[in-house]
């Protein structure tokens, strides 16, 4: 199993998404969205810029 988003409507009526893992655990939970476009238009954002985004160390 490969890496993978899984989209889904929680109980308050939002649309949310998961980036889930190859071995099934969540590495990223979105924020609620009010329409399912809107859902998909953030996993298209991630997968458009997760490539270039830098990684900030604070510890």
């Amino acid at each position: 199993m490969t890496a993978k988003f899984e989209l889904f409507k929680d109980a308050a009526g939002k649309f949310r998404f998961h980036l889930k893992a190859a071995n099934g655990d969540i590495i990223a939970a979105s924020q609620g969205y009010t329409s399912k476009a809107a859902a998909q238009t953030g996993i298209a954002s991630i997968k458009d810029n997760a490539a270039a985004v830098s990684t900030e160390d604070l510890a």
